[in-house]
């Protein structure tokens, strides 16, 4: 079990690279983090240590603001600078949207792909890795927002919108427009999520249950 990081240890946590987890500090510190189950060296040169979920957890306690629950409220995006990815149906922030946003959203996606490489034992990036687990909407989001397709606006506008379920390892992707939710669902698989289009008993609406590929 991990244990609870001292105020020089949660400095370093909170310093760390919003979507790898990378981590800079003393070896001593580093170390300290490791026996705590909140980092761990990889294997590899340059030998790094990076956050483990645990790690991620205590540091998105602090600036994150919790997942949405469907059919709740939407949530905003995280405070102090701190990149996240639109679940649909939030209000933009600004700056999130243009070249700027762009760029960001593009340079975390390869940030995660870095982050798969390094923790599956086979470097491979073709699937979710353990942060995607612990982060199910916003890893979904992310792979979505970084494929190009457009966010729902907080007023109803068209877009894609995921949503927590239930289920523990699954998200719901709702999006009106037929064609954009087959090519919301044809993005998660490429990005190594198993895909399923389902419809809602009440409404008949379709949507998608979307869940990491473990293999």
């Amino acid at each position: 079990m991990a244990l609870s990081p001292t105020a020089a240890q949660r400095r370093v946590i909170d310093a760390a690279d919003p979507v790898t987890g990378r981590l800079r500090g003393t070896e001593a510190q580093l170390a300290a983090l490791v026996r705590r189950g909140l980092a761990f060296r990889h294997p590899r040169p340059p030998h790094d240590h990076f956050l483990t979920p645990a790690g991620h957890r205590i540091r998105d306690a602090a600036d994150a603001p919790e997942e949405p629950k469907a059919p709740g409220p939407s949530t905003a995006p995280a405070d102090g600078g701190v990149f996240a990815a639109r679940v649909g149906g939030e209000e933009a922030a600004p700056g999130a949207t243009g070249p700027a946003r762009l760029r960001e959203v593009r340079g975390a996606w390869q940030g995660l792909l870095e982050l798969r490489r390094m923790t599956h034992p086979d470097g491979s990036t073709d699937r979710p890795c353990a942060w995607e687990r612990s982060h199910l909407v916003r890893a979904a989001a992310l792979a979505l927002e970084a494929a190009g397709h457009r966010p729902a606006g907080p007023g109803g506008e068209d877009g894609y919108r995921v949503r927590a379920t239930p289920q523990p390892e699954a998200v719901a992707v709702h999006e009106a427009d037929a064609a954009a939710l087959r090519g919301c669902a044809a993005t998660l698989e490429r990005a190594g999520w198993q895909v399923g289009e389902h419809t809602e008993p009440r409404t008949r609406a379709r949507y998608l249950l979307a869940s990491p590929r473990k293999v």
